[in-house]
């Protein structure tokens, strides 16, 4: 059924839309191609068509214009809000973990990075023998095709463990129904994919405007550290290689002391210094969310606060909770950053009033003015995935799982100080522990970190904890993985359900 669903997906949606696809990055604006006919020679410029193809399921509302950062109100850190009823129920539902298998939100996660992994093949099996394509070309281009699909397979095994490996095109007549891999098996993979595109792409510094926003040597090595991380719980060999590549990061010009942490959620500041890879956004209203063509970031729209005029739109999405904003330290100038409260104000100086809101927040950090995007479908601002303040606070945790508390703390308090706090020092391992995901937590609000966060320190059991201790009684460790969805189990007959659903 994978295979089948991919080649729906990409013979009818894409033929229809890629090509209508745009950025606020200009490689984008290039007509994306998403097939290869046999007889068609591909040259420098069918293979960035096909490339730049892969890149646009990362915009759907399926991963980071929704789904990924709801994640944010499963962690604990936020409520749905929106319009009441059964607006938001299926991410309700997750919220309190009874999710079954015919869910809304653990559909929609599954199927959007099947599609990306489908024109990511199509450009490793188109390219990989092509003879009139540039060496420069080619090597970028497959580059960012294995980084891809590394990073939406990364976004599955998460979410559902074990998936099917589709590792080439879909050919009429082969099989529709496939196996999950294992665990291991699936992260082999993303691991593979990911030393490859670290091996064959430039660095984000040689990028120059036209394609800045394209999958980098930056972006590969922060999410091979990511991925090493998420393991090391399990091997803790990997520790010191996410402190290698963090180094190898450091290495290539970061410097977190230059970068405003409000940069980074600045629709006039897209690709900033200290982002590593971003999902690409533009302004261009002739395409809609509803649509299935967004363009645009529906951010700002989703959480602006209901019943107001402080944005475009604005459903209420996303409201941080009481016990989110009380875990501010004060002196913290990522708070006014981040979150709305009562009596701060909005871009035009009125006053942010409690009664927009569910919990009397709501979240500032993605918010546009109506100046920058007056329309609801006018948002251009980016979604960052990787950033530096992130690679630091991964050096720190690594540091202090060997044992090496007060070499973590420095990383750390590069964080810290940008945000206004004073330096930590002296802290055992377990505090420094507590720390480090504390601080995480508050760097990266919203940015879809802190789920995975969670459910990555003990194997678990941090969620777990924490979860219960909000009032999430029915938390347990089957539920840190969301339900197989039913269609995929009714359609493919070797599909699996993963235990307790």
């Amino acid at each position: 059924m994978i295979d089948s669903d991919m080649k729906k997906i990409t013979n009818l949606l894409y033929m229809l839309a890629v090509l209508l696809l745009a950025s606020c990055s200009d490689f984008l604006d290039k007509s994306p191609k998403n097939t290869v006919d046999p007889e068609t020679t591909v040259t420098d410029d069918v293979a960035i068509a096909l490339t730049n193809a892969c890149y646009r399921t990362l915009q759907s509302s399926n991963m980071y214009n929704q789904r990924i950062w709801t994640l944010d109100i499963v962690a604990g850190n936020s409520l749905v809000g929106a319009g009441g009823g059964t607006d938001g129920l299926e991410t309700i539902q997750a919220s309190n973990f009874i999710t079954q298998s015919d869910n809304g939100m653990a559909l929609y996660m599954w199927r959007s990075p099947w599609v990306g992994i489908g024109q990511c093949n199509i450009v490793l099996n188109s390219l990989l023998e092509a003879e009139a394509v540039s060496e420069r070309i080619k090597n970028r281009c497959l580059g960012e095709a294995y980084f891809l699909r590394a990073h939406y397979y990364y976004v599955l095994v998460r979410l559902y463990g074990g998936v099917p490996l589709r590792l080439a095109p879909y050919n009429p007549g082969e099989p529709t129904d496939i196996a999950r891999a294992t665990v291991e098996e699936t992260y082999a993979q993303i691991i593979s994919d990911c030393k490859n595109a670290v091996d064959l792409l430039p660095a984000k510094s040689s990028y120059d405007d036209e394609n800045v926003g394209r999958a980098c040597k930056d972006a590969a090595l922060a999410m091979l550290a990511d991925i090493y991380l998420t393991l090391a719980p399990n091997h803790t060999e990997y520790y010191q290689e996410v402190s290698d590549l963090c180094d190898e990061i450091t290495n290539l010009g970061y410097d977190l002391s230059s970068c405003k942490y409000e940069d980074n959620f600045d629709a006039l500041v897209n690709n900033g210094p200290e982002s590593l890879f971003e999902v690409q956004y533009s302004g261009n209203t002739e395409y809609d969310f509803w649509g299935n063509n967004p363009q645009s970031s529906w951010l700002s729209t989703f959480m602006g606060p209901r019943n107001s005029d402080f944005v475009a739109g604005s459903y209420g999405w996303n409201q941080p909770t009481e016990e989110f904003v009380g875990q501010y330290e004060s002196g913290d100038k990522r708070k006014e950053l981040t979150v709305l409260y009562a009596g701060c104000p909005d871009f035009d100086g009125k006053a942010y009033k409690s009664s927009y809101s569910n919990t009397g927040y709501n979240v500032r950090k993605f918010l546009v003015s109506k100046t920058v995007s007056p329309e609801y479908n006018t948002n251009p601002a980016n979604f960052v995935i990787y950033r530096y303040a992130d690679v630091l606070l991964k050096k720190a945790e690594a540091l202090n799982e060997m044992g090496r508390s007060d070499q973590a703390a420095v990383p750390l308090n590069i964080v810290r100080k940008r945000a206004g706090l004073p330096e930590v020092s002296g802290l055992s391992q377990e505090t420094m522990r507590e720390k480090i995901i504390h601080e995480r937590r508050m760097e990266l609000a919203f940015e879809g970190h802190r789920w995975f966060d969670m459910i990555r320190v003990n194997n678990g059991e941090y969620a777990i904890k924490f979860l219960q201790s909000i009032g999430k009684s029915n938390v347990n460790k089957n539920r840190l993985l969301f339900p197989i969805p039913q269609t995929e189990m009714d359609a493919n007959t070797l599909m699996v359900q993963n235990p307790g659903y």
